[in-house]
């Protein structure tokens, strides 16, 4: 739209008479009437804003005109940012993005499919659940993954439609259980295994999180692949190879290291794995013993299931271990600190078990020092050796299946 001086610049006002009140007919005659006034206003109301948009138009021009001054010769006159500043916030906002890269970030959303992550980076960051852990899970949350955690994670890929990052917990994790799979294959340490499949040479086992093979000679039992499904193995490292995926273990070798703990008179805790007319069978860290009907209770126990329970868990002692036949005797009878409290009170019985089978262990060591004392009496030239174990050490594999009573056995004279 035109401008009003450009709507009224063809309009030329008369000269003025010098008597411009005179309303003579001549002057009517050759002169026009004058513009009418609302004419008048408008023209002056145009002019005003010309000259306000001019004034407006010089003021913008000096301030452009100083700022390029300054900006050309100090830039930084005002300014409290910094140049190094500005080099500190890329430091801070500015991080390598390539696969593998480990970052710090901080969880700040959640969901059934993963999490939200703040890298400090463009735009956020997505854990999947897939790459929230190690371990098979639902939901993030069942791994602490929390809003809020602050965690390392690695760089595994990049979305292209919005430039956004995938992180992962599960890459470090899985380092780190490699690692620790190699620190307690140099300690010797004997772990738990879940059995969770099989094929045609042996069972898979999941230990640290990592799948592992453990073929069926290195397996001590004689079960079925379908009977140890589910089942908790102590196992032994026999191979660590990170770069091979190769992770080997050995049940023989875990039980092997257990059986030779088990000391006569020492006391182990165990699950109750089945029961029989003659007895129950307790399961002592993957090996199975015979807790004999007779050595349940020193009152007599005619219905072994007013007493014990398939997975009841409870103190038992050592009688007896052949370690050639795999077969360990039990005893919670010697346990008892008064007659039939396995059978009224089986908690005390277990609080005190350790106190009693210490009592055990010192008529045992008792009897046989009485009997090497009657040996050598006795045969001072038979030139008889006696072993580490003692008198009574190597006659513990001939044991019957309820085990060594010795609760006649008198205490030592002084």
């Amino acid at each position: 739209m035109a401008s009003f001086a450009q709507q009224f610049r063809g309009l030329k006002c008369p000269p003025l008479n010098d008597n411009k009140f005179s309303t003579s007919k001549k002057n009517q005659n050759h002169y026009p009437p004058s513009l009418p006034k609302k004419t008048s206003v408008i023209s002056a109301a145009a002019v005003a804003i010309a000259n306000a948009q001019t004034r407006e138009r010089m003021r913008l021009k000096e301030m452009f005109e100083e700022a390029y001054e300054r900006c050309r010769t100090d830039p930084m006159e005002g300014v409290a940012f910094t140049v190094e500043d500005f080099y500190a916030a890329l430091d801070k906002y500015d991080f390598n993005s390539e696969l593998g890269t480990k970052v710090k970030g901080t969880v700040f959303y959640t969901d059934a499919n993963g999490a939200l992550v703040d890298i400090n980076a463009k735009s956020s960051a997505y854990l999947s659940l897939r790459e929230a852990s190690i371990h098979s899970i639902k939901h993030v949350e069942e791994a602490g993954i929390v809003p809020g955690l602050r965690e390392e994670f690695v760089i595994v890929g990049e979305n292209e439609a919005d430039d956004s990052l995938n992180v992962s917990l599960r890459s470090i994790q899985y380092d780190l259980a490699w690692e620790r799979c190699r620190q307690l294959q140099a300690e010797d340490v004997v772990v738990k295994g879940k059995i969770v499949g099989a094929n045609k040479g042996g069972v898979v086992a999941m230990v640290e999180g990592l799948r592992g093979f453990v073929p069926f000679s290195q397996i001590s039992m004689k079960s079925t692949a379908e009977e140890l499904l589910e089942k908790e193995l102590p196992l032994k490292f026999v191979e660590v190879d990170e770069e091979q995926s190769r992770l080997v273990l050995s049940n023989r070798k875990a039980m092997a290291d257990s059986q030779a703990q088990l000391g006569i008179g020492s006391v182990v805790i165990g699950t109750v794995q089945s029961l029989k007319p003659y007895g129950a069978f307790i399961d002592i860290g993957g090996i199975n013993g015979l807790l004999h009907v007779s050595q349940i209770s020193h009152d007599r126990v005619s219905d072994i299931a007013t007493v014990l329970q398939p997975g009841d868990t409870l103190k038992v002692m050592i009688l007896s271990h052949d370690r050639e036949r795999g077969r360990v005797s039990l005893s919670t009878k010697k346990l008892e600190p008064t007659p039939g409290d396995m059978i009224r009170n089986p908690k005390l019985v277990f609080e005190k078990a350790e106190e009693m089978a210490q009592t055990f262990r010192q008529r045992i060591a008792q009897a046989e020092a009485m009997a090497r004392a009657d040996i050598l009496r006795f045969q001072p030239e038979s030139g008889l050796t006696l072993s580490s174990e003692g008198i009574l050490g190597p006659l513990t594999s001939d044991l019957p299946a309820d085990g060594l009573d010795l609760s006649d056995i008198p205490p030592a004279e002084d």
